[in-house]
């Protein structure tokens, strides 16, 4: 990231697209298939916005729970995500990919005048979110290598070994965070963990400790290339 991007200012009331089992990380991309109403008008504000609002929407997980009278309870720590690409089709749909910006806090829910859900984003404790991570330790590197083979092999899966090995630190952990099937409150763990060595120890442990195989990962969909 430039200096320039990290210098960019945060928009403090930020759209959110609750997406349960899918979090976005820093630096981070999301492919989107947009084609409910209330988030293509989300999506065309957020183009059409200007300033630090300007192409952001920010990506969160809904609670289990609330009830039917009203919209789910959010999780507490999202991500702020930049539309990189955009595509509108024939159909009616639009097609974006976001890139993670920054983790946010919710400070509050604003009340509605939209279609879509907004917050008030707190930045504070991911300040470091913009900024290179450090490189991962030798042992916590290896941990989450050794623990991700009995993981893939008790599902049937394979991996571009290779490609794992020659990834740098924060590109295999973000990537393994976002495709691997873990739990949404899993993957809200590994969200909420301040540090790439805290989410890499994070995910090692997961890891070690899941057994069975899980919904939704499909051989090849995630795997590094």
């Amino acid at each position: 990231m430039s200096s320039d991007d990290a210098q960019e200012p945060l928009p403090a009331a930020v759209p959110v697209f609750p997406l349960n089992g899918a979090v976005l990380f820093p630096r981070g991309v999301m492919p989107l298939n947009i084609f409910e109403p209330r988030y293509l008008a989300m999506v065309r504000d957020a183009m059409a916005a200007t300033g630090a609002a300007n192409r952001v929407i920010g990506i969160i997980q809904p609670r289990a729970g609330g009830n039917d009278d009203g919209p789910p309870p959010l999780y507490q720590v999202g991500c702020l995500g930049r539309i990189s690409d955009f595509r509108e089709t024939d159909d009616g749909r639009i097609l974006i990919a976001l890139v993670g910006t920054s983790r946010f806090r919710i400070g509050a829910e604003l009340d509605r005048d939209t279609l879509y859900r907004q917050v008030m984003a707190d930045y504070h404790i991911f300040a470091d979110d913009r900024d290179e991570p450090d490189a991962l330790d030798a042992a916590t590197r290896t941990a989450v290598e050794d623990a991700l083979r009995p993981y893939l092999d008790a599902r049937g899966l394979a991996a571009d070994w290779e490609a794992v090995q020659s990834a740098d630190d924060d590109g295999l952990i973000t990537t393994l965070a976002s495709v691997l099937p873990l739990e949404p409150a899993e993957k809200q763990a590994l969200l909420e963990t301040v540090t790439l060595t805290d989410r890499a120890q994070t995910l090692a442990a997961l890891l070690s400790f899941s057994s069975g195989p899980g919904p939704g990962f499909t051989p090849g969909s995630g795997s590094m290339q």
